[in-house]
């Protein structure tokens, strides 16, 4: 089997657990040469999206990908914030116009108007994976969204969170503590 064939396939197993994306990151941590994914998007198959983001087009899409590509975009440490996890739960009944990204370091990547880079510094206890995608937890999504979201929405995103497993009865009283909804 060539050595061009074992890097695509390397590649595309990555992308599969990243919905369809894979970076120049991955690629160098797979110690794939960096000429060797420019070369395997020439050959078709793999669409560059960014400096050093590119995207397996037979890799079916899904409502999740915008999420993964803004976080990926947005460079190593990235991770959704605010409305745009609640968005990625179908919580609050959110559809914001930009993906928020929140990053703890400076960080000027090209970005498109569809996402917002926020600089933020987030406890590691406030930082998980939904589906793969690294996030802040629903917990915290909900309360940083106070003032972006209405009252209402909130409250309602914290039940049905509660109410399908992605937020604890215990977590639920604090956001409800800290949001001043009555329990």
């Amino acid at each position: 089997m060539a050595l061009a064939e074992t890097h695509r396939r390397q590649l595309r197993e990555r992308a599969l657990d990243q919905y369809g994306y894979v970076t120049s990151a991955d690629a160098q941590e797979l110690g794939v040469p960096a000429i060797e994914v420019v070369k395997i998007a020439a050959r078709g198959g793999l669409n560059h999206i960014a400096r050093g983001l590119y995207r397996f087009e037979d890799v079916p899409h899904t409502g999740r990908d915008e999420f993964m590509e803004a976080v990926l975009r947005a460079g190593p440490d990235a991770f959704l914030i605010d409305n745009a996890v609640l968005a990625l739960h179908d919580l609050g009944l959110v559809n914001p116009r930009r993906i928020r990204v929140g990053t703890p370091k400076r960080a000027r990547p090209a970005l498109p108007g569809t996402i917002e880079l926020v600089r933020r510094n987030v406890e590691p206890k406030d930082l998980t994976e939904y589906e793969g995608i690294p996030s802040t937890t629903i917990a915290r999504a909900l309360i940083d969204c106070r003032g972006l979201v209405m009252e209402e929405r909130l409250a309602d995103a914290a039940q049905e969170a509660t109410r399908r497993g992605l937020l604890p009865k215990r977590e639920a009283a604090r956001v409800s503590q800290a949001l001043g909804f009555a329990e």
